[in-house]
């Protein structure tokens, strides 16, 4: 006897409703952005752009969370190869931070990624100064290797002059608090790697906000990128911010190792901590010796107003001058001279 046919259509519709039913399941799942808003800086009117994580994700993976920006985005070809999945292993032991480059070989730092055998074209300090200082026999033009750290508030930036310029390095706005994206984040950091400056990222810390949802907030934004810079963690007092909170010595030192912890797990290095004098005063002196220090110090050498404290850059000038940047620029200096520079940077 031939079976009927009936049997088997039915069970072919049972299957193709199944499969409808199953579609748009995790369309209910976009989350829900923060409505704490806590930005240092007032936020634009326009939509901010989107960002994206560190780390891409192969084609073959799940459905990942929403990103912050959209478009294109730097694939990190010598820390993840393209056919693995996204992550990097843990360091099993806190490395040790390069405080100075006096000792470049000593760091300690897992090898994360494929380390650039050239050594890049060191150009010469040729800024000016709107509001120039006589620093007298510690004059920061004695040093080297000078750069520059930028956010929104420097518009469009010609980075190929500014280069040339004297800006061998950069550090980039890229976060505040814990939902704030500096809108020319993207822009910035992928123009900076094609003029062949080396960048990294900082994070302006936000003391109404927890450390661990900053962190985040961070990573999620800033690529995992082979050879970038350290990233960086902003800590100061900022009238100008809407939360106005002064917590304890101790307290802010527990947050920001909350939050150096994280990003040190992530990005394979140690933060490096930059801050100003009144809060350095209030709650840094003498305080995470073992974390290299970026200070600002537009009126007198570094070792007058942080006396005892190594230091690794030297912000020297909120006032600073340069072609191919429409107003005013920050300007900052490395402590070493040029073979210490190389030798720092072929260390991350």
């Amino acid at each position: 006897m031939r079976p009927s046919a009936v049997p088997a259509i039915l069970l072919a519709a049972l299957i193709l409703s199944g499969c409808a039913a199953s579609s748009g399941a995790e369309d209910v799942l976009t989350p829900v952005p923060s409505r704490e808003t806590t930005n240092a800086i007032t936020q634009p009117s326009g939509p901010i752009p989107a960002a994206a994580v560190g780390d891409p994700a192969p084609q073959t993976s799940p459905p990942q969370q929403a990103l912050s920006w959209t478009g294109e985005v730097p694939e990190p070809q010598a820390l993840v190869p393209a056919d693995r999945p996204v992550g990097m292993p843990m360091p099993t032991e806190k490395p040790v931070a390069l405080l100075m480059p006096t000792n470049p070989t000593g760091n300690t730092m897992p090898d994360v990624g494929t380390r650039s055998p050239t050594r890049g074209q060191i150009y010469g300090h040729r800024f000016r100064d709107a509001k120039p200082i006589n620093f007298g026999s510690t004059s920061p033009r004695k040093l080297a290797v000078h750069g520059v750290d930028v956010s929104r508030w420097q518009g469009e930036i010609d980075w190929e002059t500014l280069r040339r310029q004297g800006a061998n390095f950069v550090y980039i706005k890229a976060t505040d608090g814990g939902d704030h994206l500096d809108p020319m984040f993207k822009k910035n950091w992928r123009r900076a790697k094609e003029a062949g400056l080396k960048h990294g990222a900082y994070h302006f810390f936000y003391w109404c906000r927890t450390a661990g949802e900053q962190a985040d907030w961070f990573i999620r934004n800033v690529p995992r990128e082979a050879n970038a810079l350290p990233p960086v963690i902003d800590v100061e007092w900022n009238g100008e911010s809407s939360c106005k909170r002064r917590i304890s010595p101790a307290r802010v030192r527990e947050k920001m190792q909350v939050f150096m912890d994280k990003l040190e797990r992530y990005y394979g290095q140690r933060p490096i901590i930059y801050t100003a004098p009144d809060f350095y005063r209030d709650n840094l002196k003498g305080q995470l010796l073992d974390y290299p220090f970026w200070l600002r110090s537009v009126a007198a050498h570094p070792s007058k107003v942080y006396p005892g404290r190594k230091w690794l850059f030297w912000q020297y000038s909120g006032s600073g001058l340069s072609d191919g940047v429409d107003g005013k620029i920050d300007l900052n200096v490395f402590n070493g001279n040029e073979s210490d520079w190389h030798d720092w940077v072929a260390s991350r």
